[in-house]
């Protein structure tokens, strides 16, 4: 008899801990939910409305001094019998005093994007991925004839390849 009751007394116990752990974690998860949530909602330490509008407006910076040189539209017909064609539009970032300098030389950089556009293999102008790289190179080739300085940067408007 001593047995079995030292054997239900050692019983009890564990299941009383057991339920009291799994009450506990529990209430921990449900607890950390909440807390998530009243932080992530901003309910709690979220700045005042005010604060973030002041502060963002602070942060933005003065857009840069840029002015934009369109490039005529130019029409490549590529592909060995000829039976494919490139239509590409551009424009280039300059500084606003260099504009009229770089419109200028407008012929000189459309015989340079010409010849570029014209030696550049056919499987290329297909891969999506390589405009990167082909505007890249025209960049470089407009900056050679620019001079160093005048042209910043060459934004493409249209690559349509037909």
């Amino acid at each position: 008899m001593t047995n079995e009751t030292n054997e239900t007394a050692e019983e009890t116990p564990k299941k009383k801990g057991k339920l009291g752990l799994i009450i506990g974690v529990v209430l921990a998860l449900i607890a950390g939910g909440g807390a998530f949530f009243a932080v992530y909602s901003g309910m709690l330490l979220a700045p005042k409305a005010h604060e973030a509008a002041s502060s963002e407006h602070e942060k933005t910076a003065p857009l840069p001094n840029i002015s934009f040189v369109p490039i005529e539209p130019i029409i490549v017909t590529v592909g060995r019998a000829g039976s494919k064609q490139l239509r590409f539009r551009a424009e280039l970032e300059v500084a606003p005093e260099r504009a009229d300098d770089v419109a200028h030389l407008m012929p000189r950089i459309l015989d340079v994007l010409n010849g570029y556009l014209r030696a550049v293999d056919l499987s290329e102008l297909e891969n999506p991925a390589s405009l990167i790289k082909i505007r890249a190179h025209m960049l470089r080739r407009i900056q050679i004839v620019t001079g160093t300085g005048h042209v910043r940067d060459l934004l493409i408007t249209e690559f349509v390849f037909s």
